[in-house]
């Protein structure tokens, strides 16, 4: 969930505005593919292993999660149904989906996400981002049982927002530029009835001191998941490769095999109640990062 002010304050990242609030969600999954992005397929696998650590903690049947910074659904679409990372996006790269217009699209997506079988049955989706055609799309789809085209940034929630943000259980965002901005983080654990665990993957170096003080005042323990650093997509030039580098470090990271390769990388971050801060390493994680085809 990326407002024009934040990502014009996120001078490393080149952000490919024109992709992400199509009418349909075909040019941004290709854009994605074209660049290599893969920072889901890495990271998906270990959200769904969070949700199943957090079900099993609280003892939940229903948990209720909220996919920040959601764009089209992607996380959601990977936590949600058995599909893999690359067949999600080899999907959009047919050639023959040219040919039909958006609500032919958002029918045949519809159609075919039913068709797949459901990881947690009975698990809630709900999806918030600023761009309203994206969110609004994966709500169509089925993806989203309810979809919000919201900045809480810079406005608190609407209603049927805040009756969401009372009973979310768990928050997942997946390699956003903003990084669970903070006065959005902030509305967002004050208004929940109990305290949500939240699971991220931000690009290293745009990892945001503000959020993580913001999940600390409200009583949450962040962890960094020790496991090695992912890529998240490939450098579109060598001039963003060098700020991301030159960020990177500034942050505390080592980037030599990391960054210099090529590519942005990310890692993931845990926050939850004290309380409820059960070791990752009895989680039932992928053997591997990127398995998200299993």
């Amino acid at each position: 969930m990326t407002s024009q002010a934040s990502r014009a304050a996120t001078p490393f990242v080149t952000i490919f505005d024109e992709t992400y609030d199509q009418p349909d969600c075909r040019a941004y999954y290709r854009m994605l593919r074209q660049l290599g992005y893969s920072n889901h397929a890495h990271a998906v696998p270990i959200f769904r292993a969070v949700l199943a650590e957090l079900r099993r903690v609280r003892g939940l049947e229903t948990p209720n999660v909220l996919d920040f910074a959601s764009s089209y659904g992607i996380v959601t679409a990977l936590m949600k149904h058995s599909v893999s990372a690359d067949a999600f996006l080899e999907r959009y790269a047919n050639a023959e989906l040219d040919a039909v217009d958006a609500s032919e699209m958002q029918e045949l997506d519809r159609t075919w996400l039913a068709s797949l079988p459901e990881r947690h049955p009975g698990t809630r989706f709900n999806g918030i981002d600023v761009a309203a055609n994206a969110v609004g799309y994966a709500s169509a789809t089925g993806l989203f049982e309810h979809g919000f085209a919201e900045d809480l940034q810079v406005s608190a929630p609407s209603d049927r927002l805040l009756t969401c943000l009372k009973d979310c259980d768990l928050v997942v965002e997946c390699g956003s530029v903003a990084h669970l901005m903070p006065q959005a983080l902030d509305r967002l654990l004050s208004l929940a009835k109990r305290r949500p665990w939240l699971v991220t993957s931000p690009v290293r170096g745009n990892e945001r001191k503000a959020a993580f003080e913001v999940m600390a005042d409200h009583g949450l323990v962040v962890e960094t998941l020790d496991l090695p650093p992912f890529p998240h997509r490939r450098f579109e030039n060598q001039d963003e490769q060098a700020r991301a580098i030159g960020i990177a470090r500034a942050a505390g990271h080592e980037t030599d095999g990391v960054e210099t390769t090529g590519s942005f990388f990310a890692q993931v971050y845990v926050a939850r109640p004290a309380e409820e801060a059960t070791p990752p390493e009895a989680w039932p994680m992928p053997p591997k990062l990127g398995e998200s085809a299993k």
